[in-house]
């Protein structure tokens, strides 16, 4: 912050710095902000450059691809962080099912007559290794 408050108080002097210009005694021509004996002040005007219409186009149509660019960049970066958000929440998913099992318990479903059917402990194993295998495909 500091600096940015010198740099603002010292931009004035700075854009208002002279050029002296000399010629010394082996017949060299010399440019500085010091002047030195001899030295005449010259005035440097900014270099206006002027673009004809095919100059401006091209530009123009730059800009116009940076601008694309810049937007399918933006839609890419939004797309993988909705695909991680995604990616992340099945993890946690999985996971908090893998630790309901690990808990122990008796789990069930529900046959077609609406009747409970307590799960094994084959089936529980294999449940297990299922969704520790689904894991450590999507959380790695």
């Amino acid at each position: 912050m500091r600096t940015l408050l010198l740099f603002t108080l010292l931009l004035p002097t700075l854009a208002s710095a002279q050029i002296y210009r000399w010629t010394d005694a082996e017949g060299r021509v010399h440019f500085g902000q010091r002047p030195a004996a001899g030295a005449e002040q010259i005035e440097v005007r900014p270099q206006v450059v002027e673009r004809d219409d095919q100059t401006r186009e091209r530009e123009a149509r730059s800009e116009r691809f940076f601008d694309a660019r810049r937007q399918e960049q933006q839609a890419a970066r939004e797309q993988a962080s909705q695909t991680r958000a995604a990616q992340e929440q099945e993890c946690q998913s999985l996971r908090n099912r893998l630790s309901q099992l690990q808990l122990g318990g008796r789990f069930f479903r529900n046959d077609a007559a609406g009747e409970r059917v307590y799960y094994s402990d084959s089936e529980l194993e294999a449940a297990r290794q299922h969704l520790a295998a689904r894991i450590s495909q999507v959380c790695s």
